[in-house]
Order: C-alpha cells, then structure tokens, then sequence
C-alpha cells in the first residue's frame, strides 16, 4: 500500500550505500570492494593514452547500479579527455542517483557541493541484520518480528535533527591509519565511536509489505543511510538493512541536473564526429557556489586578484559584510575571495581557459 507523505526530519546519509553482486566490484572474500579501494582498479593493457585538454565544469552523472564512483569518474574523464576529474561524495556500486562529478578548475569547488545537504529514496528490507548493513554482507542477526506503518512512524523523530550515529564497520572511515572496511575484511574487530550528524528529515514513504519500508531522508554531511537502517531496525527489534539506494539530491544538484551514463556517452560521441558540442553536458563551475553571494569587479582589481593581490574596498557600493564570496568579472567566475577589514582577499583563483559550459547552462531549467 502507498502511504501519503508525512513530514518528519531526518538530516543527511552519506552515500556510502551499497555493494552489487558483480565480480569485478568484490575483493577475493566475496565482500563488495569500496569505492576507494585502492586494490579496485582497472588495468588499461597498452591502450595509448589520448591527448588531455582542459575542461571547466560539472557532470552529474546519473550512476547506474553496479558501477563505483572511482570508475564514473574514469568514465567521465575518459569521455571529455580531461585533465582533471573528481567527485562530490561518494556513492557505492548498489546505489544509483546523482553523482557530482567536477571537471578541470570545478575541482576548486567539491567542498562546497560536499558540505551541502543530500537527499535519498531507500528501502529497508526487514528480518536481518548484516554485517555490512546491505544486502551484500553476511546476515548476523535475524528476527521473525515485523513492525506495523503505526509503528515505523513512530520511531522516526528518534532520528530526526542532530543524533549520535555510530557509522558501519565497513565504512571508508580511518582507524590509525587503516580503512575500516580493509580491517573489517582482514577479520579484525572494529569499534567505531559515535559522532553527531543531522537529519533534516526522514519519512516513510511506501509500505509495499510487511518485509519492506521505503523512505526519503535529507540530511546533512557524514550522515550514512546503512546505519540508519540498521539502528531502526534494532529499535524495532525486526533488524533491517539497505536493499535499494538512489540520492536524489547533492548540494545544489538535483535530479533535473542528472544524466544517465547512456546520454552521456552518446553525446560525447556525436560531439566526437562533429554533432553538437561537449559544453552541452557541462554545467557552469559555479553552480557549486549557488549558496555563495556573489561580488562583481572592474577588470584592474580583476587583474590585481588574479596575482593574488587584495583588493581594497571602498565607496558606497562597497559590500559592508565579510565572509566568502564568489568574484566575477564582466559576467566570468573570477575568484573565490574572503571579505575583511575592508579588503577583498583572493583565496582561490580560477583559470577557466578550454572548455566550459555552453551559454545556455548557464542559468538553472
């Protein structure tokens, strides 16, 4: 049966969800292999390198299940010819949804797409606990109970707001040193402490039968889905593990800005031949920095900026609040600058110079 959306508050999983049944994603246990597992590579053979260009932007790639974030990111490179590449959080083969993936000078801004709020669509499948808290793990602790929609509902503003939240063992979290999933795998017992993160909100959404719950959860960085099924299932006293993962929201991006790997592939391919142009799948570098007011500059403090020099602020039109800002001159993404003391103080500059989004990514659908 479908249930009518409720408001409760949940705050932030970190997509680390789960891991597929494929060979390639699993280390020689049987366990699935992290997305940063530095044993999880692919080999290239001889195949010759193509030349590397310059490429400004974001891709949020709509991952597919089965693929890792460490292999989209190849992808994604590999397509554009890129330099440079990375991603904005981690998302775990058995998850699907959006993954940020920045481009060149968009690397300057992953933090601020990492800091910002996640939203998730999850199913917990009730009856057994694993040891990785998804369905690719080894059942630990099973139960014949089931919980009743009454109940669940109930059970929610427990996980609502700031909570204590210990992460799962097989977690990408250091311990001295070492990875906790590569302890976890070595047999070795791993004790992670609680730490505080948020949930802004966590609603049950669907109760398609008794042996599944489907939610959504918005919550902020650190915040891991598998822990907050498995803790509702223990409160329960059903036990309970991720079954299906897809994040629907990444700091500013959200679905609309997602594309499949599919559409991806094919434009890249028609822009190889001469179609259409690789700019159409980027968005602007910028689009990280939505949160972020923005400060316009004439092009000789523009200049004194981009050599790393503050520029001083004065005369009416002169913001009277400090902080982080982005700085644009004639329209272009300049710099990101702190405000204080009546100074404009440059603390990453970009050099957008190759590809960059086309003109018409510019503004938001």
């Amino acid at each position: 049966m479908t249930i009518p959306p409720e408001t409760g508050t949940v705050e932030s999983p970190n997509t680390d969800a789960i891991a597929v049944n494929v060979k390639k994603n699993h280390a020689a246990d049987g366990r699935p292999r992290d997305n940063n597992d530095p044993r999880h590579k692919q080999h290239r053979g001889n195949q010759p390198r193509r030349d590397r260009r310059d490429v400004h932007g974001w891709v949020v790639l709509d991952k597919p299940i089965g693929m890792t974030s460490t292999q989209a990111v190849a992808v994604a490179k590999r397509l554009f010819q890129a330099k440079r590449a990375g991603h904005a959080g981690t998302l775990d083969p058995l998850a699907s949804g959006g993954l940020p993936i920045a481009l060149g000078e968009a690397t300057k801004t992953v933090p601020f797409v990492m800091d910002g709020r996640k939203r998730y669509r999850f199913t917990v499948a009730w009856g057994a606990e694993r040891d990785t808290d998804d369905t690719e793990g080894r059942v630990v602790q099973t139960s014949e109970k089931r919980s009743d929609v009454t109940a669940i509902r109930a059970l929610l503003p427990q996980f609502t707001g700031r909570i204590e939240q210990t992460p799962p063992r097989y977690s990408a979290i250091k311990i001295q040193g070492e990875r906790a999933y590569d302890l976890a795998r070595d047999g070795e017992v791993v004790e992670l402490q609680p730490r505080p993160v948020e949930i802004h909100e966590l609603t049950l959404v669907d109760q398609p039968d008794a042996d599944h719950s489907v939610f959504e959860a918005e919550c902020g960085k650190g915040t891991y889905v598998r822990a907050l099924a498995r803790d509702m299932g223990r409160l329960l006293g059903c036990y309970g593990h991720i079954s299906a993962l897809r994040r629907t929201l990444v700091g500013p991006f959200t679905e609309n800005d997602m594309i499949p790997l599919e559409q991806l592939e094919a434009l890249c391919n028609r822009a190889a031949s001469g179609e259409g142009s690789l700019a159409d799948a980027l968005l602007p570098v910028e689009t990280a920095l939505d949160d972020i007011p923005a400060l316009a500059v004439t092009r000789a403090d523009a200049a004194r900026l981009h050599r790393g020099q503050a520029v001083l602020l004065r005369g009416r039109d002169a913001p009277q609040s400090s902080g982080t800002v982005y700085v644009t001159v004639a329209g272009r993404l300049l710099a990101l600058a702190e405000i204080g003391n009546g100074e404009l103080i440059p603390k990453r500059v970009f050099n957008l110079t190759g590809l960059t989004a086309s003109s018409g990514r510019n503004e938001r659908d």
